[in-house]
């Protein structure tokens, strides 16, 4: 998390900071990114940097949280046209994810995100179980799926249904990524695994 002097910035220095960082992010994957070339697309000495995150790794993780939260905000509002139904809001997300993606920062950004994931990323979009247990996936997305629609039981099944669609999820964009594929045929492949999930794999 930034430190409190960066919350402290004016709403514009905050997000010329943010800008300056989401591009050199996009240029390059985090391991390789030059806090010299933020500092430069920011227009701020390199020590006021270190007023506001502790290295780049904190700034980049905060972008992640920030396009979080816009994703919970798209999900959520597709969830309630769904009338919660969760596999298909999946769908209709990562159609809304892919159309995103045309845009060549936004695509270059998380091209590097996901082609250079670690486990600290992968956890940074969905909460741990023990994070889930005490409640800290967002209460508004929780009560907004309809449970009914979903063969589970309890909320650990429920959670591991989380992991499931979060697995094929990052494999289909990553597959995406790495292959070049198109909005089509990535959609496809997506709704056709989701699909599987829906039917089961055991015959009755």
């Amino acid at each position: 998390m930034p430190k409190q002097t960066f919350f402290n910035l004016p709403r514009e220095k905050q997000e010329k900071l943010m800008d300056a960082a989401k591009k050199e992010f996009s240029r390059v994957p985090l391991h390789e990114a030059s806090i010299s070339n933020i500092v430069k697309n920011a227009k701020i000495p390199r020590g006021s940097f270190y007023q506001y995150f502790e290295n780049k790794e904190d700034a980049f993780f905060f972008l992640l949280k920030e396009h979080n939260k816009v994703g919970h905000k798209q999900l959520l509002s597709i969830l309630e046209k769904t009338e919660g139904d969760l596999l298909e809001s999946c769908v209709q997300v990562f159609q809304y994810m892919l159309m995103n993606f045309q845009d060549k920062e936004n695509r270059s950004f998380f091209k590097n995100t996901f082609l250079n994931m670690d486990h600290k990323t992968t956890t940074a979009f969905t909460p741990s179980s023990s994070e889930f247990k005490i409640c800290q996936y967002p209460s508004k997305i929780m009560d907004a799926i309809d449970m009914s629609k979903l063969n589970i039981s309890d909320e650990e099944e429920f959670f591991h249904v989380l992991q499931i669609i979060k697995a094929i999820t990052f494999h289909n964009l990553i597959q995406n990524f790495a292959k070049e594929k198109s909005v089509e045929e990535a959609l496809q492949n997506y709704k056709y695994q989701i699909d599987l999930l829906k039917k089961g794999l055991s015959k009755k």
